[in-house]
């Protein structure tokens, strides 16, 4: 599976700014679901007076993780909000009392084992901060026993436009990453870890170099900058040379990946017992006249970071969540900020073009050789036009990781990565 990808322009422009905090919001909006799986049950009401790190949310469901708040204050309302898939769930309004009281739960946990150590990454509401929002303590739940896991591969590739939140990451608290590296090989018995960084951060893989350097089992692996490089079978690929096939987890081929700022958050959360409150955001597009690197409270308004970044909500025609390749349009500035959230893009007219007409398919095989997973789109896209559900099946659709790339450097404009996503949801 040799992987090749797209060349993208990096606009990294933000790679060399310091992560700075925002002033404290009036008010946060903390969503109940803010991961892949089940969302969470309210644990308070409106009128009860919360602390930062708080739960407010839980669920018994397998897949889930709770919520805590972000925040010290009370709560003025409980509202439904509609999320991006659709879907409604519970939203928790909080005004703020300025104080920053830390809840009297938030100690660190105490941890012996692996079953400990999953439990206390389950208590602090990690989930995948790369974007996905895979539920973390369930990536790590593996019986080591029956399936031995020998690789650790920590997703630093960063390989959207504009986002440098992970980047800053690994230059701001690289002993943070390396601890939380060594964390879970140690509880989870691994033999050896690999941080993948792509090329177009030198100063991130200087620093890392230097701080593994007397450490034999952990190896920086510098990536080719292309794009997707960051997605987790191409990641694990890069690293490992292991094919993950369709429908297999990494654990099949004894490999676990987890993103670079997910590592580090983990080591900080076995040292102070805070759950997963805040998050840095890279702030970038033509729109803001100050790109910059945030640290931001859960549930803050992204009206609060359009005007930090000195933007004109009247400026922006296109606000994306992401990056520009598989981030999601925003339709309102009062939008609130979750756990999974690693940029903010605003464009002006200028940049945030209309796609052109679609016309008709020229059989360059372009959409082919972009693909990271060699699929064929435009056979894709006839399947499921024709909704012929064993053609899509046969095609192998569920490979692809809708990173965009078809549609990218299609001539005749198909919404190729669109088309099967909607295939998916016809054969499911």
């Amino acid at each position: 599976m040799p992987f090749w990808g797209i060349k993208l322009d990096h606009h990294k422009t933000t790679a060399d700014s310091q992560t700075v905090p925002i002033p404290l919001p009036k008010t946060v909006k903390i969503l109940m679901s803010q991961h892949m799986g089940a969302p969470c049950d309210l644990l308070v009401n409106v009128g009860d007076e919360v602390k930062v790190g708080q739960k407010i949310g839980d669920s018994a469901a397998f897949m889930s993780t709770p919520i805590h708040s972000s925040v010290s204050g009370t709560v003025k309302t409980v509202e439904d909000y509609l999320l991006a898939s659709g879907k409604v769930c519970k939203a928790v309004v909080i005004e703020t009392d300025g104080n920053q009281t830390v809840c009297e739960t938030v100690q660190p946990p105490q941890v012996s084992d692996l079953a400990s150590f999953v439990k206390a990454v389950k208590e602090s509401g990690c989930c995948g901060l790369g974007g996905a929002g895979f539920p973390t303590h369930i990536k790590l739940n593996v019986d080591i026993k029956d399936k031995p896991i020998d690789s650790l591969v920590i997703n630093a590739a960063e390989c959207e436009p504009y986002i440098t939140s992970d980047c800053r990451e690994l230059i701001e608290r690289p002993d943070d990453v390396i601890d939380g590296v060594e964390k879970v090989m140690k509880y989870l018995e691994i033999e050896n870890a690999y941080i993948c960084i792509e090329k177009n951060k030198p100063q991130a893989i200087k620093i890392m170099k230097q701080k593994t350097a007397d450490k034999k089992n952990i190896t920086v692996v510098s990536l080719r900058s292309s794009y997707p490089q960051g997605a987790e079978k191409v990641v694990a690929y890069s690293a490992t040379g292991r094919i993950i096939g369709e429908g297999e987890l990494p654990s099949a081929k004894g490999i676990i990946v987890l993103n670079v700022s997910t590592a580090g958050f983990i080591s900080r959360y076995l040292k102070t017992g805070m759950p997963l409150v805040e998050k840095r955001l890279t702030l970038d597009g033509d729109a803001f006249r100050t790109p910059c690197n945030v640290m931001v409270p859960v549930g803050t308004a992204v009206s609060e970071l359009v005007t930090f970044a000195d933007g004109a909500q009247s400026g922006i025609a296109k606000l994306l969540a992401g990056g520009p390749m598989m981030g999601m349009c925003l339709y309102d500035f009062s939008a609130p900020i979750t756990k999974t959230n690693n940029a903010i893009l605003a464009f002006t007219e200028k940049l945030a073009k209309n796609k052109e007409p679609k016309t008709a398919c020229i059989h360059c095989g372009r959409c082919v050789a972009a693909c990271p997973m060699k699929l064929m789109p435009t056979e894709l896209e006839k399947a499921y036009e024709a909704k012929d559900a064993d053609m899509l099946r046969k095609l192998k659709l569920n490979l692809c990781m809708n990173c965009g790339s078809c549609t990218y450097v299609c001539p005749a404009k198909h919404n190729l990565a669109e088309v099967n996503q909607l295939a998916k949801a016809l054969i499911r």
